[in-house]
Formats: C-alpha cells, structure tokens, sequence
C-alpha cells in the first residue's frame, strides 16, 4: 500500500511541474512510456530540469540517428572536414555508442569508446607483426590511433552534441566534454644528427637483411624503399642538416620536379601548394610566387581549392637560384608541349606531367622517396621538408615574423613552437659565441675592483 501511495505522490509531482497543458500532456506520454519501458516512473528532478530548459521530454532519437542529422545540418565544411567527420562516425561513434539513446549518452559510454579504440591498435600492431596474410589483410585499410586523433575524434563528438544542446534541447549536458584523454602532444621535430644516422642505418642494415631472408632472395629497389621508409626514426618528425638538403637538392637537380621539391625545402610551402602552383601567380621579373590555389587529396582523390587559411593564402619571395631554376623549367615545359601534340592539356600548372595535366600529390611523394634514397640520405618525410626550411631560415637570421608570413601561419609562436629546429652546428656556433664573450670579458674583469672585502672575516665554517 505504502508502494502505491509513493508512485500517485510522484505522479502527481510530476503532472504539476508546470500547468501548461501541451506540457502535461508531454509529462503524461513520458510517463507511459516510461512505465512500458521499465516499470518505474521517471524521475521528478531529471523531468523537472528537462521541462525548465524546454527538451524533448520524450526523445527516443539514438546517437546514430543524431549522428546522421548532424552531417545534414554540417553544410558549410569544406569536403576534408566533411570527411574527417564521416570517418569518425562510421569508424568509432556509430559501432561503440550508435545504439545508445541520445539522452541516455554516459561520461562512462564515452570514456569506454576511447577504450576500445586503444584495445583495437593493439590488435593493428600484432595482427601486422605476425606475418600471417590473413590477419594481415584483416587490418589493411586500418591504422593504430594515436593520441591527436583522438582528441580530433573527441571534438567531433563534443561539436555533435552541442549542437543537439543548443538547436535541438535533446540534451542538457555533454560528455564528451569531461572525458580526460592523454595530452595530444606533437612529437619534437629533430635534426639527423651523424650519431642518429649510425644508429638508425644500423636498425636499416638489420631489417634488410631480415627481409631478404624471408624472401629468399635479392630485394628489388622497390621492396628496399619500402624498409627504407617504413625503420623506425628518432622522431615521427626529423629534420636534415643544411648538408642533406643541399646533397638531395643537387641530386634532383636533373629531375623534372626539382624546383618543386626546392620550393618546399627553401620556401617551406606544403605539398598542396607546390602542386597548385599556377604560372599566373608567379611573377620572375619580381621574383615572386602568390600561393593562391592548392591540390590536397580527399582519400585518393585530388581536390582542388583555395588555401584554408587567410594566412595559407600568401605571396613568398623567391632566391636568385630559384627564379633562374623555374625559367629553365618553363622552357622545359614548353619543350613538352610541343612535343606532346595535340595531346597536351592547357591547365596553367607550373608541375604538370608530360602532357600538361595537374600532378597527383602521393607522386609528388613517392618520387620524394625516391631520390632521397638514391642519394642515401636517412629518410623524411616530404613534409619535414617545411620544418626544415624554416629552421634554415631562422639559422640563417631571418626574422621570426618574416619566417611566419613565409610559411603561412597565423601566428608567430606557432611558428616557432612547432616547425623550428636547432641544427648541431648552429647550436656549436651560439655556444662558441657566448664563451667569446664571456672570454672577451676576461681582459678587464682582471683589472676591475669588483668590492671591497674587509681585511679580516668570521670563519663561518663548521
């Protein structure tokens, strides 16, 4: 009896949390529903905060279904976002929370998708490490996630939910917001050091001789590269020595890219931009080039557009060398027009292939590899390329502002936080520099009276 005296005094509370008739009626279909559902009334306080901040009292939409109405809302994106975002849903939020009623979404349903993420690069890595081509080929198209990723996963869950708050009142809290991750710290950009070359050459010899075993028989160049670039480095970003960059730099010198690869390791452009790079925005009389257009990939597919950023869209000066370099590049190019006939493609390109059509960027790498391994220097990517232009530029003395505007970031301490670093030489030269001083210093320390000292002090020593 006390029981049911107890669920008509919540009833009621419940039916009198506001008079508003279109409420009431809201109230009475949630508390059926309820009842249905798992025998119990719903609880006073929780429906007492969804009628003060005007949800949904009867939501029955799934994270997979609001997942899904927000990419519909997300028109204005460009289609890598729109990609990242695809991905985030079909790959984690849709298998790990799809199923789970928006409104019923936990810090806990959260934290347990992060998780099974980590538990799932475990089995990447063994499935990878064990030789068999059936496990092999099970995690193909899938790679470990590593902490930034995660934190990109996390705010496309945390951008998805706000919006259900803030548009839709289908919740009042968010927990993606609170769930801690590990610190998505950027790995240290270091420089190939003579000493981190021996060492990882060492590792390269290895692995060579191992996959040489397994095959049993000699490597092609091919299958060499592939080690080549898959032994592990210091850091995910390393860095060459100005002697590197000017020993790979000569070497490609006969390629027909090689102006491109000089951009991006002198003037420090991305690879989207080098590929982009239209002869209406290159001005050789003034030794200019307006990065105003690029050619990123979507997958595999190239994409064309705008810089992303107003600051990506920028005019770079260019080097004597460089504005030499790119009108005997433009005589080529005319050289493989003509001879391409009819054939050739118009696109206004400074990169093209032989019939004048717009460069893949994944050829622009593998051929990257490709002549840095000819010339046996330890790898990179073609990416660190614009790290290492911008520690030339600031090893040369150039200002840490004119480097930022060079390279196309908003900020000067972005700039100088993440694509600087300190070459062993240059690092030799400032120490060398601050002992000269101190050293130059010497001369008159001898001679100058620094304080007077009394005739006679206390021994203080015990």
């Amino acid at each position: 009896m006390e029981e049911v005296e107890a669920e008509l005094e919540q009833a009621r509370a419940l039916l009198a949390l506001d008079q508003d008739p279109h409420v009431q009626r809201k109230v009475t279909e949630l508390m059926l529903a309820t009842l249905k559902d798992s025998k119990v009334l719903p609880a006073v306080e929780e429906v007492r905060r969804k009628v003060r901040t005007r949800q949904d009292l009867n939501p029955t939409v799934t994270v997979s279904e609001w997942m899904g109405e927000f990419l519909r809302r997300k028109r204005r994106i460009d289609a890598t976002t729109r990609r990242s975002y695809e991905a985030h849903i079909r790959l984690y939020f849709r298998p790990y929370l799809g199923d789970i009623r928006l409104d019923r979404l936990r810090v806990s349903d959260v934290a347990g998708m992060f998780d099974a993420i980590e538990e799932f690069n475990d089995v990447i890595v063994t499935a990878r490490a064990s030789g068999d081509p059936e496990e092999r080929a099970k995690v193909r198209y899938r790679r470990p996630v590593g902490p930034a990723t995660m934190h990109r996963i996390r705010a496309t869950l945390r951008h998805a939910l706000n919006m259900a708050i803030k548009q839709d009142r289908l919740i009042d809290f968010n927990p993606a917001a609170v769930v801690e991750l590990p610190d998505a710290v950027a790995p240290k950009a270091l420089v190939w050091t003579d000493e981190r070359v021996a060492d990882w050459n060492r590792d390269l010899q290895e692995r060579l001789t191992v996959e040489q075993r397994r095959r049993g028989a000699g490597l092609s160049r091919a299958a060499m590269i592939n080690v080549y670039v898959a032994t592990p480095r210091p850091s995910p970003v390393m860095v060459w020595t100005p002697a590197h960059t000017f020993a790979f730099l000569a070497h490609a010198a006969t390629h027909r890219l090689s102006v491109l690869y000089r951009l991006i390791a002198l003037r420090g452009l991305r690879r989207g931009e080098a590929v982009g790079l239209r002869w209406k925005d290159v001005n050789l009389n003034a030794g200019t080039a307006g990065v105003h257009w690029q050619i990123t990939q979507l997958g595999w597919e190239p994409v064309q557009g705008k810089p992303k950023t107003e600051a990506s869209d920028r005019t770079i000066a260019l080097d004597a060398d460089t504005v030499a370099a790119l009108r005997a590049h433009r005589k080529r190019q005319a050289a493989e027009r003509l001879a391409a006939g009819e054939a050739w493609t118009e696109t206004g390109f400074v990169f093209t292939d032989e019939i004048g059509r717009p460069l893949h960027p994944q050829q622009v790498s593998d051929q990257f590899y490709l002549l840095a391994f000819q010339v046996g220097l330890p790898p990179v990517r073609l990416h660190d390329l614009r790290h290492g232009a911008a520690s030339l530029m600031l090893a040369a003395g150039v200002d840490l502002k004119v480097v930022q505007e060079t390279l196309g970031h908003v900020s000067s301490a972005f700039t100088r936080d993440t694509y600087t670093s300190v070459f062993p030489e240059v690092a030799r030269a400032a120490a060398e520099s601050t002992a000269a001083l101190v050293n130059t210093a010497a001369t008159g320390a001898k001679t100058a009276r620094l304080i007077t000292l009394p005739t006679q002090v206390a021994d203080t020593t015990t």
